[in-house]
């Protein structure tokens, strides 16, 4: 496994790999990766003839300075688990290399920016567009995959390769979860004991909205139902659940009869920001 810190370095290897005719899948971490990150690698080993990971902390999404400064940051560990995986190439680098200087750009995403994680985290999703494009531009993947407990990121990312027209296929992959059915994520190394004997209970509450709506319910009654189990466990502090279409993530009112639907939700758990989401 070859470990690059620079885009020089990591373009002119990629580029001899694709002029021998070899294909490039990537998958882009920010790193505290977990058993959902590897399954991403062992796709893209089946998919492609080399796999490249990278791992950056994106400064540019975080609209919470404190959340950056606690992100976990753990490359050590991460090339650990990487290297069983058979990781081909890791690109590492640093917040000056891939930002020499403050970016100017800004993307704007629609309607995509108006609901759920664009709401309430302003700017995340520019930062994720520039950083995203950025690692496109210096891997130049054949297939870049992303994980669906992001689903809206995943959904942002698409229709930027769409408009953007770059040269790759994105791969929605699914969201592996922990015995107890808490979706996997890089935060839930954050979680204290109690907090995470909770968390849960994200999970359980999807499936009683998904089951409150196969009734016939409305939007509404759904989410008095999500607040009532949240009054049981103060510990949460609930910022949205929504039911959206999913492929637009447009809200819909009751039971969505021509496509598939997506149940979302954001909350905090003992300052932990968790997000989570079922589709069907």
């Amino acid at each position: 496994m070859l470990i690059f810190n620079t885009i020089s370095e990591t373009q002119d290897y990629l580029k001899s790999q694709q002029k021998a005719g070899k294909s490039i899948g990537f998958v882009p971490t920010m790193g505290a990766l977990h058993a959902g990150h590897i399954s991403l690698i062992e796709r893209s080993k089946a998919d492609n003839d080399l796999t490249v990971c990278s791992i950056f902390v994106n400064p540019t999404q975080f609209n919470n300075p404190e959340d950056l400064k606690k992100y976990p940051r753990t490359l050590g560990k991460d090339c650990e688990m990487l290297l069983p995986a058979k990781c081909d190439v890791v690109f590492a680098p640093s917040a000056e290399e891939m930002y020499p200087s403050l970016p100017q750009l800004r993307i704007d995403f629609g309607t995509l920016e108006t609901v759920m994680e664009g709401k309430f985290r302003s700017g995340h999703f520019n930062g994720v567009g520039i950083v995203v494009s950025k690692l496109f531009n210096v891997v130049k993947p054949d297939k870049a995959y992303f994980g669906l407990k992001d689903l809206q990121q995943v959904a942002v990312i698409r229709q930027m390769v769409r408009d953007l027209s770059f040269d790759l296929e994105v791969v929605p992959c699914p969201t592996l979860r922990e015995t107890d059915g808490l979706a996997m994520s890089s935060r839930n190394t954050r979680l204290s004991v109690e907090a995470r004997a909770l968390a849960p209970q994200i999970y359980k509450v999807l499936h009683l909205a998904k089951k409150k709506l196969e009734t016939g319910a409305s939007t509404k009654e759904t989410q008095e139902l999500v607040n009532q189990h949240f009054s049981n466990y103060p510990s949460f502090s609930l910022e949205y659940f929504e039911v959206a279409d999913y492929d637009t993530l447009k809200p819909i009112l009751a039971k969505n009869e021509t496509g598939k639907t997506a149940l979302c939700i954001a909350t905090f758990l003992g300052g932990v920001r968790l997000i989570d989401n079922i589709v069907f």
